[in-house]
């Protein structure tokens, strides 16, 4: 189990409140205490921290800065201050960026953590924000397809090699550095990424999926087992976790509000159905987010125990 970074209660109806009245604006989270926070995660047993790729804060139509840092400076102040958390992207928005820089920066975020880096990548789905960028919003499919073709090119070992931009490794360039086991970055692919559920199958070491009711999330991990294998299935959940630990669980949009008896309940229904990975967005709680990572960690964590971290 992971957590979706900010670690932040800015959602919670008190602190909606409060922002309100001081005219604060909603969906941007109070980071003063990040560091401090991601450490306690870390300190804890949470198995990743998870940042989104939010490159332009909308509050007409999204409302959410995300985590406000940028995506790659932030996993680089992450990969010095944590020690064992896998430091994940859910997602970055690929079409929108320099495949070759994405390859260097994760690389290097890999490289300074100790093999920690796991990729998530996405299509996107804020239309606004391609034409600032220079992109076509049109074809961000057949970008992503060539993006994730380039990064991967530029994490083999030897000169790069990319015909379709008329390169061989004649020139004998490469981006470095390489990641720290050869095989690669994992690279999970966000939702549906414009892509067949087949391409995401061949291409992605793991599906990154919104979270679905048992019924729907049954289906969709046959689905994804039939095409995939054994590569993992990995989802978020928005949670409010309620004070009352007998407290029945209700959908949220996005996830549950719950006690933890319940949580655990449907925790283990979902690793049955074959999910590999949960990672918990806290913000609409008002209970202090220390006080949520301490009952998750002392009495939820300890019934899924994860396998040590394989570098690779």
């Amino acid at each position: 189990m992971g957590l979706e970074l900010p670690l932040d209660n800015d959602w919670g109806p008190a602190r909606r409140h409060t922002d309100h009245e001081a005219h604060r604006p909603f969906g941007v989270p109070d980071l003063t205490g990040h560091t401090r926070l991601a450490q306690l995660a870390d300190r804890l047993g949470f198995a990743a921290l998870w940042l989104r790729d939010v490159p332009l804060y909308d509050p007409v139509r999204f409302g959410d800065a995300g985590t406000v840092f940028e995506t790659f400076t932030h996993l680089g102040h992450l990969a010095a201050t944590t020690e064992q958390a896998v430091l994940a992207t859910g997602a970055i928005v690929l079409p929108l960026r320099e495949p070759l820089l994405v390859a260097k920066a994760a690389a290097t975020v890999d490289a300074l953590s100790g093999g920690r880096m796991l990729l998530g990548l996405a299509s996107g789905d804020r239309p606004v924000e391609y034409p600032l960028f220079a992109r076509d919003f049109a074809a961000r499919g057949a970008a992503f397809r060539e993006g994730v073709e380039k990064v991967r090119a530029a994490w083999r070992s030897g000169p790069l090699e990319l015909p379709a931009a008329g390169l061989d490794g004649e020139r004998h360039l490469e981006v470095l550095p390489k990641p720290a086991h050869p095989a690669g970055i994992p690279i999970a692919v966000a939702g549906g990424a414009q892509q067949t559920p087949e391409w995401i199958a061949a291409h992605a070491d793991a599906s990154l999926n919104y979270p679905r009711d048992l019924g729907a999330l049954r289906l969709r991990i046959r689905q994804w087992r039939e095409l995939a294998g054994d590569k993992p299935y990995l989802t978020p959940m928005v949670l409010t976790l309620q004070d009352d630990p007998g407290a029945p669980a209700h959908p949220i949009r996005l996830g549950l509000s719950t006690g933890r008896k319940a949580l655990i309940d449907r925790l283990e229904a979902m690793a049955a159905l074959g999910v590999a990975h949960v990672s918990f967005n806290l913000r609409p709680n008002d209970r202090p987010v220390d006080e949520l990572l301490h009952e998750l960690a002392e009495e939820v964590l300890p019934h899924f125990a994860a396998a040590p971290r394989d570098a690779g």
